[in-house]
């Protein structure tokens, strides 16, 4: 019997063949349509996801496919909550268009995900007696689980995708899912150092179900990300860090996982430590000692999220997308605080996150002291909280058009002067103790106009919303700093999608 395409339950199934099969050039109208005629935000989302799921492949690439799409799901249903009125639909639309644009590009399509049975590996281990806990001779439930986690560890060292995925979706049937999680983490940490995205990829729709979807679907949408950290190359041997979990024996001791008010000077030193470092290779020594010192894995997570965003002001990059020094830091702090996970993976989580390319790349496109210049800050007049939110945006929406003919590389862009305008007022505003959740407000307005970066602008968004909550006095307000600098540098790059809308709801 030929396998069959996925097929979903009979309650979404048909909101999902709606976003295959849809034109890219109806898409819009037509879901536009049904979000207000009544379809819950939650559905048509989870239909997008099902969708791009089903119907587009990975490419080679990280570009493409379901992987933005999937990663990008929890800051989207984030963002509803922070707008009104029809703007809601607005992130859910850039959604939609994604997950469809994917289904029909000739990279990523045409393309089924099939149906097919799990792969029991067990079966493979007969009646050995050397294998068997309780000494009957007799394959044991543990046995088989431990014969299908091995067989999917040796498939992601052949590259074997597809078979890591068969075993997979006999793994979510036997073991609870966040062991199954682990394990599939254990491979995509480490893989880090070879693309961001084998770690993004996992964590973040993980999130997404854990936020809002649920985990009715959850084999099907861990599909593509199983496919994807199992796929070659092979991961990379980063012993330098093994090393340093050896020499401060921090597999050995009881780690402290929660923070208190007890670790703020420590997570202060070590976060601006890492803000002020000029080569990324010494933050794993820095998080190493101060574990070995005893500051929590939550306030390493934290010192982390503060590093990060400092060196997001210092960099002087130009790229839309190249914001995975905030978004991964602010990831691997959930991560940390998740119940579940061991304590490898957790050391891992904190010590490999400068390996990321998109990461480690912008040590080399720096400013050598922490931004903002304060004494350019100092000169700025001073304004009205109103005043100076406009000026923000001014800034922001008027920053010069990109000439994509002199672009060679896009992560080699260098971010244009105009920029530290925004960054400046942006500083000027927080110094100044304006009110935090109008900023948030007006940077998730702007953010809806973005349709270039494949989710990343919003992934970030949500990120610098999460990292100042989360975050504790005096450092949490950088990261309102670091909001502001993202759009300056995204806005406009292309809002297709964004102004289409537009004309949608004004024509309605």
């Amino acid at each position: 019997m030929m396998p069959q395409r996925v097929q979903y339950p009979d309650s979404i199934e048909p909101l999902v063949q709606f976003i295959e099969d849809t034109p890219r050039d109806q898409i819009l109208d037509r879901t536009l349509e049904k979000l207000r005629g009544g379809v819950p935000i939650k559905t048509m989302l989870t239909a997008s996801a099902l969708a791009v799921t089903r119907s587009a492949d990975l490419p080679p690439g990280h570009h493409g496919g379901p992987l933005h799409p999937l990663a990008g799901l929890y800051a989207i249903w984030n963002l509803v909550d922070r707008l009104e009125g029809d703007d809601k639909f607005l992130p859910v639309l850039q959604h939609v268009a994604l997950s469809n644009k994917h289904v029909h590009d000739p990279v990523t399509s045409p393309f089924q995900l099939l149906e097919f049975a799990p792969l029991d590996a067990s079966a493979g281990v007969g009646r050995l007696a050397d294998l068997a806990a309780d000494g009957s001779g007799e394959v044991t439930t543990s046995d088989g689980i431990r014969a299908a986690k091995d067989a999917f560890l040796k498939a992601c060292d052949r590259g074997e995708s597809n078979k890591a995925d068969h075993l997979f979706q006999w793994l979510w049937q036997h073991v609870p899912p966040i062991e199954a999680f682990d394990l599939l983490m254990s491979v995509a940490i480490p893989k880090n150092a070879l693309d961001d995205h084998y770690f993004l990829f996992p964590a973040y729709t993980w999130r997404a179900m854990d936020k809002f979807l649920g985990w009715e679907h959850m084999s099907v949408l861990m599909r593509p990300a199983v496919r994807y950290v199992a796929r070659f190359p092979q991961q990379r041997s980063v012993p330098e860090i093994d090393a340093l979990i050896e020499e401060h024996g921090l597999l050995q001791r009881i780690l402290r996982q929660r923070t208190g008010d007890d670790e703020t000077q420590a997570i202060g030193a070590l976060g601006e430590g890492i803000r002020n470092c000029n080569s990324y290779s010494e933050i794993p020594v820095m998080t190493a000692k101060a574990l070995a010192d005893g500051l929590s894995l939550e306030g390493a997570g934290e010192a982390l999220s503060i590093g990060a965003a400092g060196l997001f002001l210092r960099s002087l990059t130009g790229n839309p997308m190249d914001v995975h020094l905030h978004t991964s830091a602010n990831l691997r702090r959930w991560l940390i605080r998740l119940d579940g996970l061991s304590v490898k993976n957790k050391l891992g989580i904190l010590l490999l996150w400068h390996t990321g390319p998109e990461v480690k790349s912008t040590q080399y496109r720096m400013e050598s002291a922490p931004q903002p210049d304060s004494e350019a800050v100092a000169k700025l007049p001073h304004r009205s909280q109103e005043e100076l939110l406009e000026a923000i945006t001014q800034s922001i929406l008027t920053q010069p058009p990109t000439d994509w003919s002199t672009v060679t590389n896009l992560g080699r862009m260098r971010a244009v002067p105009e920029v530290k305008i925004t960054v400046n007022l942006a500083q000027q505003y927080v110094d100044l103790r304006y009110d935090p959740e109008v900023l948030i407000k007006r940077l998730a307005d702007i953010v809806c106009h973005d349709s270039f970066t494949e989710m990343h602008a919003f992934k970030h968004h949500q990120a610098v919303v999460e990292e100042f909550r989360n975050t504790r006095e005096p450092w949490r307000w950088m990261h309102l700093v670091c909001g502001c600098q993202a759009a300056a540098i995204s806005f406009g790059k292309n809002m297709e999608i964004f102004e289409e809308v537009l004309d949608l709801l004004h024509a309605a």
